[in-house]
Order: structure tokens, then C-alpha cells, then sequence
């Protein structure tokens, strides 16, 4: 790093940035944490200035860095992000007040723990000289809080430190922190802030991007709503929002920023560099999610080609992403060698993977074109992630699938058979949720996979009843079975989670919409008699007399169709069912005649 300062050096004089600069030439002795003159230096030039100063001092008292703030705030060095995972990062950081009292801010302490400082300490000024010093070092991990405490020391008298003992707290603070780290590297979680734009459609959207951090493993540590007419093309929230959230992860230490928005390349890389920590948009998340719980290896293909087109246009915003040596939120998938290669090589990835899948999907539809043959009806659970389709599905076929309070519990397709009271055999499918903006490689990348949604013969849409945005969250669903071409199939909507509303609220029910609690039961029988009701009133019935030497008649009637009665006479068997309209042209092409029902 070229010795000159760094920062805001908006309107300084050039003299005043020589003297800046000379404060690189203070040497500070191996058993010195800080001498009085570098302090006297330090805080006339901060007094003179009216503006915050930090310098950065290694172990070896050599001077690292010099950096400018304004009077409220210092930026911070681009060394920040250069530390150790087991052991502090080496730097201690010495940073003048110029209101003249040395006590440390939330902010300081928070940039103590996030760049795992030596020491943080503050100076007061007061008319360009040194007032009171504080100083704070990284103590052990407390679970309650999530992070680490800060060991204050102070007030001292800027003339008379006790530096030997200054100096031997960086060790006992750097032993704490190598002794313990990698049991503490078991219970922290990344702690991120969330930020998004407030709208006028009743629907709270960071509400939901809370849900999805927990879902990913993230501790939410803030939340933080912008109102903007038009959205920074740079920064999405504006340099001078930008700044203030710089200043909001150093307080609540934080690891991640995640944005309800799609960010650009631009975006991305601008705001790493202004915010100094990961930074992820609501879609890497998503993305991260499925990639989490991916099981098959058709899931995990999807996951991952859906990564890579999300990715290929946004390498040059990777920026600390690309050199995090280890995992995180939003990094899970193809892994990280992964996100390093060109875009040749991803391009390349992005065939086969399409290639694999298209391979998968032939396989699929044989599996599919057998089933139409058997005449096997499918029926397809559908709805807001969250929703309780796993709860339905379980409650609908006494099955152990894994339901989870959590977004996107289910991933891979779930098919189980199910027998209706009147011996009408169905498969029951649980498909993955659906999500106020689901990212559009998503979409893509599981197209094979939710066109079993578009050839089923009947739709549950599950509503969670209780959230007080079901109705957008059916909006959105709508749209997306739209752009699956499956708006047309018969639908029922299955109110789910009756149970923790009022009856009074519950909507009216019809033969089309019906109020279920899966998780008590109540409904599922009526819900069943629907399901049946819906999937033969497809069918036609038959009243026919077959004769004995038709018997594969017989046979067919009962494999495709629903057996209502059946009768041996002396010239045949009397049997009446219900049959569609393929089924009684089969029928009608065995017996050899025309009038096969009424």
C-alpha cells in the first residue's frame, strides 16, 4: 500500500496532506502502543481538519494506513479485508473524535469484531489536542448475542498510557480468539442485514426475504426499508444510503447484505466495494436455498444450470465473492471452482447440463406416455412455498413425507398413489413451491419438472389461510400456471391451516374452494370426495351388456375406468361405469358397435 492517505480528502489543502502523509513515519516501538507524539500529531491534524483520522499500526509499529473520514464517521482501509480465519487480523486501529469524547461507538465496537482488530481505540479531541483515549479488544464468544465481547478499557490520559500493558492485552485477545475459534465457528452463523424497497402493494416482501435467510442459515441482525422514486443504477439505494448501510454492518457486525431485488453486475461489485462485506440479491438466495436441498440428481442438475445462467452475466460483479477461500450463503451449488471459470467454460457447463437434463426429460416422458396409456389421473398439489402441500400430501395418502415450517422444504418431486372411496386409483404429486419473484432461471432450469403440472388432469391449489397476504401469494401462483400453460385444468382451492383462524373468517366454501386444516385433519375427507367428484365428471357412464366372448371388455373397463356395478346374466356380465371419452372408443372398437352408454 503507497504511504499517502486514503478516505475523504475532499477540500484538504495540500500542506495539510503532507502532514498526513508524514504520519506514516511514526515508528512506534514493539513494546509501544501508542506514543504521545503520533497521538499529539494525529489529533491536531483532526482538529484542524474537523474530520475523523485513523491509523492502522501492525505489531511491528510500522504505520499501515492512514484514512480520512468526515466528522461523524472514518472509512475504513481496503486492507479490512485481508484476515486470518483463526486468529486476529494483525492491525490495531487508533481513530480520533473530533467531538472530543474518546468513548466508542456501537460502530467502533462493531468494526473491532467484523475486521477482528488487535485493538480498536478512539482518541478525544478538544481543540486540536488529546483528551481521553478508550480501548476495546475481541473477548469470548457469547451465545446469547451471537458474537463476541468487547473488553473496554478507558478513559486513559493520551501522555501517560500504560503501554506495555496496552501491548500484552493484543495477545491475551489474540489467544482468546485462536482458543476458541473453532468451537465458535460451530454456533455463528452469518449475520446478515436485509434491505429492500418499500411498495404499495400491501404485500410485505422483506418479511418473506426474512423468512428465506433463516431458511438459507443466516442470523438477521437488520432490516432496513428504502424509499426511492427510481432505482440507482449504481448502487440500487443511492451512494448516500450506500454509506449509511456501510455504517449499519459495522455496528451489527455484519457478514452479508441481502437485497429484495435482482442487482446487476454493476450493482453487485459497486455496493462490495461502498458496504465492505458479501453482498447477495434476493435470487442467489433462492438459488442458494434449492441448492441446499437438492437430492436428486435431477434436482441438483436443475439447481445448478439455473446458477450458471444466473452467474454468466454478472462475473464482473463477483468481486469478494470470487476470492472467499471459504463457503457462505449464496455460494453453494457447482462450488467455487466453479465460480471462477470464464465464460467459455461456463457456457460449455451450461450445454452439457442442458444436454443431461434434455436426456432425463425423454425418460420422463415415457414414464409419463405409460402412465396416459394406463389411464392413471394425476393430480397435482400446487401453491405458495410454505403453503403445507407436504401436510396435504401426508394426510391424503397416510404418507412420511417430510414436512418442514420452512420455505421450500420440499425440492424433488413427491408421486404417491391414492385410492378414492369409489376405487378411482390417482397419483399425487407434490411439486416445489412457488415465490413472489421467482427468479426466471429457476423457472427455466425446472421447466421439465413443472411440466407435469400442465399434463395433470386436476390441481390442488394449496393457500395458506392464515397469512395475511394469501390472496396475493394466489395472484402469484396464478401467474405462474399461467406461464406453464396450465391455467385451463381444473382446479380446486384447498384453504389449508383452518385451524389457526376463526371460523367466522373462513371463506365460503363451494364445490371448488374448501377450508382444510392437514395438520388436524379436518376437511381431508370432504377434500377427498371433491378430488373424486372433479376427476369423474370427466367421465361419461356406460350401461352395457358385454358378452362373455368380449371379456377383454371386461378387463379394459376395469383398468381404465371406475367399476359402479357389475351383474353375470345368462348371455353376458351387465356392467355400468364411468369412462372417458377415449376409453369408449377403445370399448366401442372391442364389441363392434356404436351404442356402448347413455
Amino acid at each position: 500500500m503507497a504511504n499517502k492517505p486514503n478516505g475523504n480528502l475532499t477540500g484538504i489543502k495540500s500542506a495539510m496532506l503532507d502532514r498526513l502523509k508524514s504520519l506514516y513515519d511514526f515508528k512506534q516501538g514493539l513494546d509501544e502502543f501508542a506514543s504521545f507524539e503520533l497521538l499529539s500529531e494525529l489529533c491536531a491534524c483532526s482538529g484542524e481538519i474537523n474530520r475523523e483520522i485513523s491509523v492502522y499500526i501492525s505489531r511491528d509499529g510500522g504505520i499501515v494506513d492512514v484514512s480520512i473520514g468526515d466528522s461523524a464517521k472514518v472509512s475504513m482501509p481496503s486492507m479490512r479485508l485481508v484476515r486470518n480465519e483463526d486468529r486476529l487480523c494483525g492491525v490495531r486501529c487508533i481513530h480520533t473524535h473530533p467531538s472530543g469524547d474518546g468513548r466508542l461507538s456501537g460502530v467502533d465496537l462493531g468494526t473491532l469484531r467484523s475486521m477482528k482488530l488487535d485493538c480498536m481505540a478512539a482518541v478525544g479531541v478538544s481543540n486540536g489536542k488529546p483528551t481521553q483515549l478508550y480501548a476495546a479488544y475481541l473477548g469470548d464468544f457469547d451465545e446469547d448475542t451471537g458474537s463476541r465481547a468487547a473488553l473496554v478499557y478507558g478513559p486513559m490520559r493520551p501522555y501517560k498510557l500504560p503501554q506495555k500493558a496496552l501491548i500484552a492485552e493484543i495477545f491475551n485477545s489474540d489467544y482468546r480468539f485462536r482458543s476458541t475459534t473453532k468451537e465458535v465457528e460451530a454456533v455463528e452463523q452469518e449475520r446478515a442485514v436485509l434491505v429492500g424497497m418499500d411498495n404499495d402493494e400491501g404485500y410485505d416482501t422483506l418479511e418473506e426475504l426474512n423468512e428465506l435467510a433463516k431458511t438459507a442459515g443466516a442470523l438477521v441482525v437488520g432490516k432496513v426499508r428504502v424509499r426511492r422514486r427510481t432505482i440507482d443504477n449504481a448502487t440500487y439505494v443511492g451512494s448516500g444510503k450506500a454509506n449509511e448501510l456501510s455504517l449499519m454492518g459495522s455496528e451489527l457486525e455484519a457478514d452479508l447484505f441481502i437485497f429484495d431485488d435482482e442487482l446487476s453486475a454493476i450493482q453487485l461489485r459497486t455496493l462490495e466495494e461502498t458496504l465492505g462485506a458479501r453482498v447477495i440479491d434476493r435470487t442467489t438466495l433462492i438459488l442458494d436455498i434449492f441448492a441446499a436441498r437438492a437430492t436428486s440428481r435431477e434436482g441438483k442438475l436443475q439447481v445448478e444450470l439455473a446458477q450458471m445462467r444466473y452467474r454468466l452475466p454478472r462475473l464482473i460483479g463477483q468481486g469478494q465473492v470470487l476470492s472467499r477461500l471459504g463457503g457462505g450463503i449464496g455460494t453453494r451449488g457447482p462450488g467455487e471452482k466453479k465460480l471462477e471459470i470464464d465464460r467459455r467454460r461456463i457456457r460449455r457447463r451450461v450445454f452439457e447440463l442442458e444436454t443431461e437434463l434434455s436426456e432425463i426429460e425423454k425418460q420422463r416422458g415415457l414414464r409419463r406416455e405409460s402412465r396416459k396409456a394406463n389411464r392413471v389421473p394425476l393430480v397435482a398439489l400446487v401453491g405458495y412455498t410454505n403453503a403445507g402441500k407436504s401436510t396435504i400430501l401426508n394426510a391424503l395418502t397416510d404418507s412420511n413425507v417430510l414436512a418442514e415450517d420452512k420455505l421450500f422444504a420440499t425440492l424433488d418431486p413427491v408421486v404417491r398413489k391414492i385410492t378414492l372411496s369409489g376405487g378411482t386409483e390417482a397419483l399425487l404429486s407434490d411439486t416445489v413451491g412457488f415465490i413472489n419473484k421467482l427468479p426466471h432461471d429457476l423457472v427455466e432450469a425446472f421447466k421439465s419438472t413443472l411440466e407435469e403440472v400442465s399434463n395433470s388432469d386436476l390441481i390442488l391449489q394449496v393457500v395458506d389461510i392464515s397469512c395475511p397476504y394469501h390472496e396475493k401469494q394466489m395472484r402469484v401462483v396464478d401467474g405462474v400456471l399461467e406461464s406453464l400453460h396450465a391455467a385451463d385444468i381444473p382446479r380446486i382451492i384447498v384453504f389449508n391451516k383452518a385451524d389457526a383462524i376463526a371460523s367466522c373468517d373462513l371463506p365460503a366454501e363451494s364445490e371448488n374452494r374448501l377450508n382444510v386444516s392437514a395438520l388436524c385433519g379436518t376437511g381431508i375427507e370432504k377434500l377427498l370426495s371433491a378430488v373424486e367428484l372433479k376427476l369423474n365428471s370427466a367421465r361419461t357412464e356406460v350401461d352395457i351388456l358385454v358378452p362373455y366372448s368380449k371379456y377383454e371388455a371386461v378387463s379394459m373397463i376395469r383398468d381404465r375406468g371406475m367399476l359402479l356395478s357389475e351383474e353375470h346374466t345368462e348371455t353376458g356380465t351387465h356392467i355400468r361405469a364411468l369412462l372417458d371419452a377415449e376409453s369408449i372408443g377403445q370399448l366401442r372398437k372391442i364389441l363392434d358397435f356404436n351404442d356402448c352408454g347413455h
